[in-house]
């Protein structure tokens, strides 16, 4: 989904640049209170598989190009503050030394994927929390459902950022057929690896999964209460 140069007009590409920045601020904000000692080499590890994920490109047409966007992954894993920073390294490096996404569209891909994507993912999290029974067994499946959702937002996004300043002769509604039918795709396969990279981590270290704390939480309260006075 790394947009290129001059996609989008220079005053799309200002006001994307500017929601990044605001966004980036509120994350640093964020996350410290989401990162410790304990989750800061899991960061880095999420980190840089999501960068080698989304190295793996292929183009779905209109010049731009699909991906696996890690933005769930990260967030369940790490937290959605926590998961936004991680997420704008990766793309600052890939725009940076790799050519991958243009330099004037990186507020674009930012505000794409390490905002609408991880911010979209999370919301799904909070919402299944609150519908689904508070049991760990739940967490991989909550985390197949937010990793499929997050792809398509970001795909909408993009096509709602190319209606108000897009620069190619492309019409709006072959742009989001084709970025809706690649991107649910892609969200499928996003959906797998989020629910098993999350369910093998929460299989071996569940006190490493920032999703999995309100179901430890219940848990120990479970405990306590049914332990003898």
């Amino acid at each position: 989904m790394h947009v290129p140069d001059g996609f989008l007009d220079l005053a799309t590409s200002a006001g994307t640049a500017a929601v990044a920045v605001g966004g980036l601020a509120l994350a640093l904000r964020g996350g410290r209170r989401e990162l410790d000692d304990r989750l800061a080499p899991l960061a880095g590890v999420t980190a840089v598989f999501v960068f080698a994920g989304q190295m793996i490109n292929f183009p779905v047409g209109a010049g731009t190009s699909g991906h696996m966007i890690g933005g769930a992954l990260a967030a369940l894993l790490v937290g959605p503050w926590t998961a936004t920073l991680c997420l704008s390294v990766v793309l600052i490096v890939q725009a940076l030394l790799f050519s991958d996404g243009g330099i004037t569209a990186l507020g674009t891909n930012i505000t794409l994927m390490a905002l609408v994507s991880v911010w979209t993912a999370w919301g799904a999290y909070l919402v299944l929390s609150r519908l689904l029974p508070r049991r760990l067994s739940v967490v991989p499946w909550v985390a197949f459902v937010a990793g499929f959702v997050s792809v398509p937002a970001a795909a909408v996004a993009f096509t709602g950022l190319y209606a108000l300043g897009g620069q190619a002769p492309i019409p709006l509604d072959s742009l989001l057929t084709v970025m809706l039918g690649w991107h649910a795709v892609i969200g499928l396969g996003e959906a797998v690896i989020t629910a098993l990279i999350v369910g093998s981590v929460l299989a071996v270290r569940p006190d490493l999964v920032r999703a999995a704390q309100p179901y430890l939480e219940r848990q120990r309260l479970e405990i306590r209460e049914g332990s003898p006075a």
